[in-house]
């Protein structure tokens, strides 16, 4: 039995580190187990041109202990009237890496995003020419489709019109959750990828509802059927390039998940990199956990693999119930579990 393994330093390719406080409270668990981070843009109000990225990621290294090796990698929010120039302006000063595609009011912070992704064809136009990635949360926002069917008809409605517009567009699809995303991108050329969470790869949409409401497991896009689940989780473990990691840590205050109308988003940075271990561990291929971790990503964004390494260790890793950082309440995912794996030093 593998009692410790060691792998190049790891990037989350997709994390909310939030703002205020709560940027000051989370961005620390980021930064521990990662060195890069893609940095969602979707803030109150959101990170629509180069300023504004430019002075968030001044706040999160300012919301880090002094002496933290951690690089933010800033994206910008896509509205109907994005600026093809200042995105390019911004990608070309190394201030963007990428865009990011929100259905209008399909997730958290998303009231400004895309009300038709026709009105984005000269933006698209510019991205695909330039080398630009496109990040996309893959849900239709149309209430009369099913929650759990808003990814795959996304990909039936936008995403495969999108692949056939634009050929060479390098496109993220986020947070994948279902078997006809995983099939999507393992069918699609290299242009095409996708984040994994460990959430879709440890729950199935009964955790949502086990012997009552369960917040802390509601996401979006929300989990899905266990099918669904074993779909993903077999994209990630699988040794494509495509699949890499993204944590979506969306953290929220224990009082926002816990109310009528609560809170879209699981806080799963605090042990992301164990969650990950124990899921590749399980399946038999933890020596396939740092191509997932460590390079695919970085592979995708044409960006220099990283130096150093982390080391995880077979040790019992016990989640607190709660996790308490400048006054707020917050609750991990695994929280009261123990996991098998531990992030050394």
């Amino acid at each position: 039995m593998t009692s410790q393994i060691t792998i190049r330093r790891p990037d989350d390719w997709h994390v909310h580190l939030r703002d205020g406080d709560m940027l000051r409270a989370v961005a620390g668990y980021t930064a521990r187990q990662f060195a890069r981070a893609i940095v969602m843009p979707n803030l109150t109000p959101p990170v629509v041109d180069v300023a504004a990225a430019a002075a968030y990621r001044t706040r999160i290294l300012d919301a880090l202990p002094a002496g933290t090796d951690f690089t933010p990698l800033m994206t910008c929010y896509l509205t109907d009237d994005a600026d093809s120039t200042e995105i390019a302006r911004g990608y070309d000063q190394r201030v963007f890496a990428a865009c990011k595609l929100y259905p209008a009011n399909a997730t958290t912070n998303s009231a400004h995003g895309v009300t038709d992704i026709r009105k984005l064809g000269g933006v698209l136009e510019t991205m695909q020419r330039i080398g630009m990635p496109l990040l996309i949360h893959g849900e239709v926002t149309d209430r009369a489709i099913d929650i759990f069917d808003r990814e795959a008809v996304f990909i039936d409605r936008i995403l495969t019109p999108l692949v056939r517009d634009f050929p060479a567009l390098k496109i993220v699809l986020e947070h994948i959750t279902t078997a006809e995303a995983a099939d999507f991108v393992a069918g699609s050329g290299a242009q095409i990828a996708a984040t994994i969470t460990p959430q879709h790869l440890i729950i199935n949409r009964n955790a949502i509802f086990d012997g009552g409401i369960r917040p802390h497991a509601y996401c979006l896009p929300v989990a899905k059927r266990e099918r669904h689940r074993l779909a993903v989780r077999k994209a990630a473990v699988s040794g494509s390039p495509q699949f890499f990691l993204g944590t979506d840590s969306a953290p929220h205050a224990i009082g926002r998940k816990e109310a009528a109308c609560g809170c879209a988003g699981i806080f799963n940075a605090p042990f992301a990199l164990e969650s990950y271990a124990q899921v590749f561990e399980d399946e038999g291929v933890l020596d396939r956990l740092e191509g997932f971790a460590s390079e695919h990503g970085p592979n995708f964004y044409g960006l220099p693999l990283n130096e150093g390494s982390v080391t995880l260790k077979r040790e019992d890793a016990a989640v607190p119930a709660t996790i308490t950082e400048r006054g707020i309440d917050l609750v991990p995912f695994h929280a009261g579990e123990t996991l098998r794996w531990r992030l050394a030093g």
